[in-house]
């Protein structure tokens, strides 16, 4: 029975996938709710807990976080230098990644609850702890989301522009966001990806 589960477990793990493109269909306020527990019950470190998500389903919403996103991406791009029909198509894809999803769940950390020090190395430790258990917790959303029958996406585009979705969505001060996450019904089962070799990044110390 054990080793049944752990093949269950892997070939879930496997069959994961990125999913950008999904169906109109609402996610039921109740399947949020799931996905939102399975995210709390990741590892965190003291058990500080110091992960924060900001759910999105009101298509206006999503709209205005697409729109300030996109012309931040504008901006920043403008003054790379980039050609501007790529900037546009590039504006265009995260616009529509954002609006056409039905839930949206932005992540955040918060510090208010993890320890304080008065040196830069060990304030650096605390705060990459809270970044690391925010990730722990949307990597059980997303395999739940996966069991449940639901695409997703991972997006990191808020860590190039916090503080526009921060001031977008009235989010609290203490929120830091890290990260965007796509939900809802696939309309294909989206590009699997490969692994390289685990000895190619892995050792067996003696």
């Amino acid at each position: 029975m054990v080793n049944q589960l752990a093949d269950t477990l892997l070939t879930l793990i496997r069959s994961r996938r990125s999913i950008r493109r999904y169906r109109s269909y609402p996610v039921p306020r109740g399947t949020i709710e799931r996905l939102l527990e399975a995210a709390t019950w990741a590892p965190s470190a003291h058990n500080r807990q110091p992960w924060r998500f900001a759910v999105i389903t009101p298509l206006e919403t999503r709209r205005r976080l697409a729109t300030a996103m996109g012309d931040r991406l504008r901006a920043d791009r403008t003054r790379d230098g980039d050609p501007p029909e790529a900037i546009e198509r590039d504006v265009k894809r995260s616009y529509e990644r954002i609006v056409n999803a039905p839930l949206v769940v932005v992540t955040c950390l918060s510090m208010r609850d993890m320890d304080r020090y008065p040196d830069e190395r060990r304030a650096f430790a605390e705060r990459t702890m809270a970044v690391q258990s925010v990730a722990m917790a949307v990597q059980n959303l997303l395999l739940l989301a996966h069991t449940l029958g639901l695409g997703a996406c991972w997006m990191c585009a808020p860590l190039f522009c916090p503080d526009t979705v921060r001031e977008t969505l009235l989010l609290p001060d203490d929120w830091e966001v890290q990260a965007l996450i796509t939900i809802g019904m696939p309309v294909d089962e989206g590009k699997p990806r490969g692994r390289e070799p685990i000895i190619s990044k892995a050792i067996y110390l003696e």
